[in-house]
């Protein structure tokens, strides 16, 4: 099969769904993965302990959304680490309160009493009070299960206790050494209760962590209910690993995807889907600009039509209206390739009516339709960090979640068709209004002899500050033009949200206003620079 590499990640052994089957043949867990929730089946031998390949991880991995995965697990090891130390304070204040009433209900006696007390003793650390200690699961390799294990384990009938278990203590400072010792790379069972507590990993204690439903597992619920390997779940990274056909559905679904459009936003989207180990076939109306993504590992398609008729499901993210009605009706469009089962998502930002003409045209064809338009910017989109606003399909929209994670931080699913395009609009004109008055400002205070860069300063410590807000006024500072957002875009959809206002008879002035501005730019041959290009629409 075809081989190639996935970067690591850090995620979490957890139970998979009853009705979820385990793959033949391969000893694997179930693993949830931090930062993007994707769950999968991973073989024993690609997992590896978190703490000690933490540093190895990071310098492979330099993506914002890795490194959110990164906080999530800190975070996660943060609150897990308050929780065993309350336990832990918890369990030896009970353990100081029962000594001080054995102390308190003693009473004098003769010499044989003493001997029965002390014969008694004895007893109790053969039995009672080695649920005191972990009873943890065999280190025998049969057949039973780890639970079946851990139940055998159960405390002795009257005897002398084994000469390896006198000396053995639990430390207080980690439930994770109280439950289990060892290193998860070979994912051993922990050693039984009779074996010394030796040679464990230092680090052990940081990334195996209880993962119940309970505040904490403390000391005297695994001691007393005896289920060590049920309580725990081992905190891991999935290594860097060579793969096969027959690992990659371990780690995803082997699902094709198609992209159509290499423009600001479907350059940085495609290349995130790469990343990720996704099977991604490009299409671009200029086709040179494939050649950057062939080179990573895309597949070319010659046309819409062989896109969409050789992958599940293809996204689309292309300028406008017309194009987006073009790339799916035209000559080889979309529509000659949909069959039965086939899946259309439509990113571009467009009118309600366009992406409602669009969905019934696939669906008359047994096609899937979604629309997901994105909030973001170039460079939000080559980090992975856009915002999905998604209508139409619900099952599409969950069928599309891997692909969502990869080129976004979060996903909104807005109910029916034409829902998302409204939204997309709206949140547009506001930034477009925005921009527009930011621009106005400076130039204000520009002609009135005030600093530019100490309006900035006093923003940027108020309330309106934000990355938008500081971008946008360096790039006015620095003359730096050069498209974020293409200027004759953010126009286009002003003029989108004015006509949207008008079919519900809503006043929309102050976008009717700042679309004035950037049709005043446009006509200064700013269309293809970047939206706070409309700057110079008020100092020419």
């Amino acid at each position: 099969g075809k081989l190639g590499r996935y970067p690591p990640w850090p995620g979490k052994i957890v139970n998979p769904p009853k009705d979820l089957k385990k793959p033949r043949g391969k000893k694997c867990f179930f693993v949830k993965f931090f930062g993007t929730e994707d769950h999968a089946w991973i073989k024993v031998e690609q997992l590896k302990p978190y703490h000690p390949h933490k540093e190895e991880m990071i310098k492979i991995n330099k993506g914002k959304r890795f490194q959110q995965a990164v906080d999530a697990v800190e975070e996660f090891l943060r609150k897990t680490k308050g929780k065993d130390q309350a336990s832990s304070h918890n369990s030896s204040e009970e353990k100081n309160r029962r000594n001080s009433s054995e102390e308190r209900g003693k009473q004098p006696a003769g010499e044989e009493k003493r001997k029965a007390s002390l014969s008694e003793g004895k007893l109790k650390k053969g039995t009672g009070e080695g649920k005191k200690r972990v009873s943890s699961v065999s280190s025998e390799r049969g057949s039973k299960s780890p639970l079946k294990r851990a139940q055998d384990q159960s405390p002795r009938k009257r005897g002398r206790p084994p000469k390896d278990e006198k000396d053995l203590t639990i430390p207080e400072s980690s439930t994770v050494k109280r439950v289990m010792t060892g290193t998860v790379a070979g994912f051993k069972w922990p050693p039984s209760v009779s074996e010394p507590v030796k040679d464990s990993d230092p680090h052990f204690h940081h990334f195996l962590l209880s993962q119940t439903e309970k505040p904490a597992v403390c000391y005297q619920a695994i001691t007393k209910k005896l289920k060590v390997c049920e309580e725990v779940r081992q905190i891991l990274v999935l290594m860097d690993f060579p793969y096969h056909e027959e690992d990659l559905q371990l780690f995803q679904s082997c699902t094709l995807i198609g992209f159509l459009g290499l423009g600001l936003m479907g350059s940085g989207i495609v290349s995130n889907l790469l990343k990720m180990g996704h099977t991604v076939t490009v299409w671009n109306r200029t086709a040179e600009k494939c050649d950057l993504f062939i080179q990573e590992g895309a597949r070319l398609g010659r046309t819409p039509a062989e896109v969409v008729s050789t992958c599940d499901i293809t996204f689309a993210c292309v300028s406008d209206p017309k194009a987006a009605k073009d790339l799916v009706l035209g000559p080889s469009g979309v529509l000659q390739g949909i069959r039965p089962g086939k899946c259309y998502v439509d990113m571009s930002t467009v009118d309600a009516d366009t992406v409602t003409e669009l969905a019934q045209v696939i669906v008359s064809r047994g096609g899937r339709f979604l629309e997901a338009p994105v909030s973001g910017n170039q460079q939000l989109s080559n980090d992975g960090m856009l915002v999905i606003l998604a209508a139409g399909d619900r099952g599409l929209y969950e069928d599309c979640s891997s692909c969502f994670q990869a080129m976004g931080k979060t996903s909104f699913f807005l109910g029916e068709v034409g829902n998302a395009a409204k939204m997309m609009l709206i949140v547009n004109m506001v930034q477009g209004s925005f921009m527009a008055t930011i621009a106005e400002g400076l130039t204000l205070a520009q002609v009135t002899g005030q600093s530019q860069q100490t309006l900035l300063d006093i923003l940027n410590q108020g309330q309106l500050a934000s990355i938008f807000l500081d971008q946008k006024c360096q790039n006015i500072l620095q003359g730096n033009f050069k498209p974020d957002f293409y200027l004759k875009y953010i126009q286009k959809d002003l003029r989108l949200a004015i006509a949207l206002g008008d079919s519900v008879n809503h006043p929309t002035p102050m976008a009717a206003a700042a679309n004035e501005v950037y049709k005043r730019a446009k006509a200064l041959d700013q269309s293809d620079n970047d939206m706070s290009a409309v700057y110079r629409a008020y100092i020419h």
